[in-house]
Parts: C-alpha cells; structure tokens; sequence
C-alpha cells in the first residue's frame, strides 16, 4: 500500500500504519538542533531516551539520568518537532514499584515538556503503573526485551529471551501491555522468529532494535546511526555516516587554520 501523507503523527497514525503494513521509523533526539533535521527529514517517532545518559553524560548505564534531565532534553526536542510524535522515556527509579509516583513522574514530563507520551520498561511488574498513567489520559508505549534500566539484574546485554521460559514470558508481557492499554511497544535485542511472533500476536506497532525485520519498525539512536559513536558496536547498527571522522578531520583543520593565521581571512572579519 501506499504511504499516506502523515501531516501530523500520532497515536493514531501508528496504529493505522501497523494495519495497513506501512513501517515505522523512530530515531533517538536530546536537543533541539539535532531533533529538529531529524523531524524535518520525515521520521514517525522521536524517542527522548534515557540514552543520553550514555551518548550525551558519558555515562556507562542509563541509570543515572534524573526526571529533571529527561524533561531538559525533551522540552529541547519539543521545541523542534513539528511532525514526528515525541515518547519521553521515564528514568530509572520514577515508576518502579509505584503507580503512584510513576503517575507523579509522568505527569511532570507531559506538564513541564509538553511531550506527547511516554516510555517504560517491562512487563507484568509495571503494569498497575501503565494503567495509572493511562487513566490520566498519557499514552504509553512499552519496552521488552533488553531493558537498559535492568542492566545490573541481566550483568550482560546480550540477547534475550532465546530460552523458552522467557520468550515465553515476553509474549506474555507484550499481549498483557498491549489489554493494558499501551499504544506500541519496543523490542530490544530479542531473536527476529520471536519478535516476529510477538508483531503478528498483538494489534499494536512493534518497534525493533536488534529483533529483525518483520516487525512494525525500527528504531536505533541517532548517534550510533549517524557514526558519532565509534566504541560501540553490537550488530544491529547501520551506520549511514561515519561524523566521528569527519568532525575530527574538521577540527584538525580548523586548529591548523587557526595556528597559521589562515582563519579568520579578510572576508571573515568586520
């Protein structure tokens, strides 16, 4: 079928592009100038990812990053994105264990960002603080999988559920957000036959990162996409340009530039 000409993406949209089998694409955004090529360029969903704890703090786990933090960058990407929908991530220890303050914790993100939903990770344990935050009248999108947030709880990031007690459990989990009412769920790093199973198993989009590709979409975070991430490389990254060289090679010659009078020339100078 032929894309239709999404003006605007929402809830909705997604839901509509997974029926009539037109794939999503989700890219990662944490400021507005980055978030805004992105928006510009056509991608269906900007992710605020709890990520920036790694590719913007220079953090080794996401579990750092404070609610203040994520709702800094999202009011950023907020500010940038005129077509995409925005999904905000809930950081590490705003909604474990309680509906309530995963509630609080959302809220706070929609009031003082103006995102248009948020993320969280797991299944059946979090699943009272999904159908909180959805009586509010915030969408969800959920997270299966690798959950980053669990990383100590794994000890690995290798890939999940290729057992068959918790595949088992992951379709569980995915069938059980989907009654709870979550608009689309993410996949990491499961085996693609067991995403793809998930995909044809529930009604709402399935977003990929290291399950395959038959699934709804995909998403990967736009600076290993972009190659301003050299260090980490798991296997499902592409990487459509390689910036770390190329802003190296700029830098160096700005610096050569600057060492020898060459810039600024006079043309550049008033």
């Amino acid at each position: 079928m032929k894309e239709k000409d999404y003006k605007k993406i929402t809830t909705h949209s997604l839901a509509e592009m997974k029926k009539n089998s037109i794939k999503i694409s989700m890219l990662t955004a944490y400021d507005y100038t980055l978030a805004k090529i992105i928006d510009r360029a056509g991608v269906d969903i900007i992710l605020v990812g709890d990520s920036a704890s790694n590719v913007i703090a220079g953090h080794e786990t996401t579990l750092p990053i404070t609610l203040d933090q994520m709702i800094y960058h999202a009011s950023s990407v907020i500010r940038a994105s005129k077509r995409a929908l925005v999904v905000v991530d809930l950081p590490f220890g705003t909604y474990q264990g309680n509906s309530k303050k995963a509630l609080n914790s959302a809220i706070k993100i929609m009031k003082e960002s103006g995102a248009h939903s948020v993320k969280l990770e797991g299944g059946e344990e979090i699943v009272d603080s999904v159908k909180r935050i959805l009586k509010a009248g915030i969408p969800v999108m959920g997270h299966l999988g690798l959950t980053p947030q669990s990383i100590y709880k794994f000890g690995t990031y290798t890939v999940r559920a290729k057992e068959e007690a918790e595949a088992k459990k992951l379709l569980s989990d995915a069938k059980l957000l989907e009654e709870s009412g979550c608009f689309a769920i993410v996949l990491e790093k499961v085996p693609a036959i067991l995403a793809e199973k998930v995909s044809k198993s529930i009604n709402i989009p399935v977003i990929g990162i290291g399950a395959g590709n038959n699934v709804d979409g995909q998403v990967l975070v736009s600076h290993d996409m972009l190659g301003m991430t050299h260090e980490f490389n798991p296997r499902f990254i592409r990487r459509y340009l390689n910036l770390f060289d190329d802003i190296s090679i700029a830098v160096k010659n700005y610096i050569a530039d600057v060492k020898t009078q060459d810039f600024p020339n006079k043309q550049e100078q008033y």
